[in-house]
């Protein structure tokens, strides 16, 4: 029995060898083409699924949920308006809301002043008032009357138009700073904060001097020989009441002139306190970043170092 010779075995076993791996490539290539066709078939389904889901009604995204997005925009805007309220009712903002109806009382008792004290005859025009029947001076009287009236009014007229424009000038410009609080303290402006803050101290020491400026104004044109004989045309035909005092409505206008310097004073006090917070939070908030600069710095620099030290 002959048996193969050696290099024959050996060129079998060779071809053997190389069709396996033949036989194992193709095996190979046909699984990548089996996953490259379910690749595509899985691609090709999920486009037609979402180009189905786009085609229908509302033609939106399925995640699309435009309420809550509007919802949270509702609680967002009543949470600016929530907190612009909360920064206007400060104790700032308070005493200056205060500051603006003290100085509209202010005006109110500045015109009322000098409505009292114009006399009986200036009111000729008012309404149903008629002077030729409801006032007992006649002749020469009232014309004496009627010329000491206009004499006296045109005395007072200083004061009025004085008190008219310093209360309705620091009434606006408080409301104005009433307005510009609506922020919180450490978003405002650190100019605005001073310019409050020397606002109200200027205004509660320019009001204590109005005041008596005023009163001083007042008791002068009451002393003048004017007022003294219009008081006794006045009181012997039983109008006593319209003498040369201090009336009720100057009073008013005094009493709440010193209120509002005293509320102005409280703001003055209460704006140093919040700028000085206001300059402590900065200041930490820049101590906290430098020292977070310096952290970084130590972590990027830390292994450097052991880089060179182990070099």
């Amino acid at each position: 029995m002959s048996h193969p010779s050696r290099p024959n075995r050996e060129y079998r076993d060779r071809d053997r060898d190389r069709g396996d791996r033949d036989r194992e490539r193709g095996d190979r290539d046909r699984d990548r083409g089996d996953r490259d066709r379910d690749r595509r078939d899985r691609d090709r389904s999920e486009a037609s699924s979402q180009d189905n889901r786009s085609s229908q009604p509302p033609y939106y995204p399925s995640d699309s949920n435009p309420r809550p997005r509007s919802l949270r925009e509702v609680r967002h805007t009543v949470h600016q308006s929530s907190s612009k309220c909360s920064n206007i009712c400060s104790r700032r903002g308070i005493v200056l809301i205060c500051a603006v109806l003290t100085n509209a009382l202010v005006l109110i008792c500045v015109v009322s002043a000098q409505m009292v004290m114009s006399g009986m005859s200036s009111m000729g025009g008012f309404s149903s008032f008629d002077i030729n029947t409801n006032f007992n001076l006649q002749g020469t009287e009232l014309q004496q009357v009627r010329e000491l009236d206009m004499q006296f009014s045109q005395m007072r007229a200083p004061g009025i138009y004085g008190g008219v424009a310093f209360s309705l000038t620091f009434g606006v410009i408080s409301l104005l700073f009433v307005v510009a609080g609506s922020k919180p303290p450490h978003l405002m402006s650190q100019k605005l904060l001073r310019g409050a803050f020397v606002f109200q101290a200027l205004g509660a020491v320019l009001y204590v001097v109005a005041v008596g400026l005023y009163l001083h104004f007042v008791i002068d044109v009451n002393s003048t020989d004017v007022c003294k004989r219009r008081e006794r045309i006045y009181a012997r035909n039983g109008y006593t009441w319209m003498n040369c005092n201090v009336g009720g409505a100057d009073a008013a206008v005094a009493l709440f002139g010193l209120i509002t310097a005293i509320l102005y004073t409280a703001g003055a006090v209460f704006t140093f306190q919040t700028i000085r917070r206001v300059s402590h939070f900065f200041r930490d908030r820049k101590k906290r970043e430098e020292e977070k600069r310096k952290g970084r710095s130590h972590t990027q620099d830390s292994p450097l170092r052991a880089g060179t030290t182990h070099v």
